[in-house]
């Protein structure tokens, strides 16, 4: 996926309010990939914060997103990104050619309890965990 050797590849998650899905989705790429991949998240129309039941869930399994911002999409960063993960926002994500698009069909967690925050949660793991073999696998251990 990166362009030239050495090069991260990069993904932008984006939701309505980049308040739950897309911040859970970047912290957990953030987590697992380390620094292997660079990862932006966005919202065609951010909330005020972070849904806290997203807080709550991610903090239960030591992933620290209280402190994270919605933020507005930007056409910048979609033409920055290589692979662009919409979840629920439809047409409202500008399209580049040339760009990866997949769309994640995950609830809403606006509104929810931790409770039923955890299965998107789960799910979000998942999707995440098939994205980083996809793109940005592992380097084999080096044997002595």
């Amino acid at each position: 996926m990166p362009e030239s050797p050495g090069t991260k590849p990069s993904v932008l998650f984006v939701c309505v309010h980049n308040a739950g899905r897309s911040q859970m989705a970047a912290a957990w790429l953030t987590h697992l990939a380390e620094d292997r991949v660079e990862v932006r998240s966005a919202g065609s129309d951010p909330g005020e914060r972070v849904n806290p039941a997203a807080v709550a869930a991610m903090a239960e399994v030591g992933i620290d997103i209280s402190a994270e911002v919605p933020k507005i999409l930007t056409v910048d960063a979609v033409k920055e990104s290589d692979v662009c993960i919409t979840m629920g926002c439809g047409d409202t994500c500008p399209v580049f050619p040339g760009k990866r698009y997949l769309d994640w069909k995950l609830d809403d967690p606006a509104g929810q309890g931790v409770d039923a925050v955890r299965p998107i949660r789960d799910e979000i793991k998942t999707l995440i965990e098939g994205l980083i073999a996809e793109i940005a696998p592992a380097k084999p251990e080096a044997t002595a």
